[in-house]
């Protein structure tokens, strides 16, 4: 990195950076921070609680518990995380005072891109990268939002931002593909940069102990065969109510389910009755517990939406069964994933029984998680790829 200490700030405006989390914003920071950067984060003053709850951080500026400085800054007007067209106090003063030559910025959907452009064209040869979590999954869901919000004004930030920027990173293929199709990014600097897991959390979760200790606390013997599924369980998930219809019928008593994660309403009464001595809800887990969990599985299947744990569950190195979603099968590093492709009970028995019924097929799923997965989704690996490409 050089014969100096160099400077990267992570600009997390427009996502919650809750500290201790798992995520991109909070990863990356770390682990630029174990690379000898110092490194500084601008963010709200609003983050997650243990619930998943968006609560209020009063704290305006500390040193976080990977050694990473956190400054938290208000909004002008009202401070309302669900406002979308803000700029924020003092941020070009906040930016000016960490005087950064790398810029990490998380999204270009924040107003304050146009203060970022004026700090660089102040300070010529700061390297900056860019990354995006939106898709057509999660975001342009309605015409305002593609229309307006999307291929106008965060197009528009990003295009002011564009001759800066070294490179543009979707998190998953259908994310790069996003940045292209809807902002116009150019192809030639907009690539992968997947999401992974926490170097540090993977002996634990890999451990001997952790696999006896997480299955004793829920009757699981050790020659069972622990299937584990977990993530909020809301209407865009509710596969994991078919998934446990599916454990309930295989001919394989020895085969166990997990379910953790916070359930709506709406699904509360259909995961109770599926409930049985093969399936098991064991509701909300702590954020840090949730590894451990995957840990201790054999195999983890994901019936429905994406979500970051797939990306940590192949970092731990565990075979998967995941819903097929065009453009998130970067998962699959040659036969680690098996994909669903329909929404069907009858599919869940096939492919779960076509796994855990032939050994030979399980053991290549493994060794190629093993092999290729936990060095691809490492973030001491994605972190030094994040900022030197």
């Amino acid at each position: 990195m050089g014969g100096f200490v160099k400077k990267v700030v992570h600009i997390c405006l427009n996502s919650l950076f809750t500290d201790g989390w798992s995520y991109q914003d909070q990863l990356l920071s770390k682990y630029h921070k174990k690379m000898g950067l110092d490194v500084t984060v601008l963010t709200s003053h609003w983050v997650n609680d243990d619930k998943g709850n968006i609560v209020w951080d009063d704290r305006d500026e500390y040193i976080n518990g990977d050694g990473v400085k956190v400054v938290r800054l208000k909004m002008k007007g009202k401070d309302d995380y669900s406002r979308k067209l803000v700029y924020f106090q003092n941020f070009y003063e906040a930016l000016v005072k960490e005087n950064p030559n790398i810029l990490f910025i998380h999204g270009v959907n924040f107003k304050d891109v146009s203060f970022v452009v004026r700090y660089l064209d102040n300070n010529p040869g700061v390297m900056v990268y860019v990354d995006n979590h939106a898709d057509f999954s999660n975001s342009a869901t309605n015409w305002v939002s593609k229309n307006i919000l999307h291929k106008i004004v965060w197009k528009h930030y990003s295009k002011i931002l564009e001759p800066y920027v070294k490179k543009f990173y979707g998190v998953t293929p259908s994310r790069v593909e996003f940045f292209k199709d809807i902002y116009g990014t150019p192809a030639d600097r907009t690539e992968l940069l997947v999401m992974g897991v926490d170097d540090e959390d993977v002996p634990k979760a890999l451990s001997q102990e952790n696999r006896v200790e997480i299955r004793h606390k829920y009757g699981i013997a050790d020659d069972d065969i622990l299937v584990i599924t977990g993530g909020k369980i809301d209407l865009a998930k509710k596969q994991t109510i078919t998934l446990m219809e599916a454990i309930n019928q295989l001919d394989n008593p020895k085969v166990k389910l997990i379910v953790f994660g916070s359930v709506v309403d709406e699904l509360k009464d259909a995961l109770n009755a599926r409930i049985s001595d093969r399936c098991q809800y064991i509701g909300w887990i702590d954020s840090s517990e949730t590894l451990n969990y995957y840990g201790a599985a054999d195999l983890v299947v994901f019936p429905g939406r994406h979500s970051v744990f797939w990306e940590q569950v192949v970092g731990i190195g565990k075979p998967m069964i995941c819903k097929y979603w065009d453009g998130t099968t970067h998962v699959d590093l040659g036969g680690n994933v098996k994909f669903l492709y329909h929404d069907t009970k009858e599919e869940l028995l096939e492919v779960i029984s076509q796994v855990l019924g032939d050994s030979e097929e399980y053991n290549k799923m493994k060794e190629v998680a093993v092999t290729k997965g936990m060095q691809t989704f490492s973030y001491s690996e994605i972190a030094k790829r994040s900022i030197e490409g």
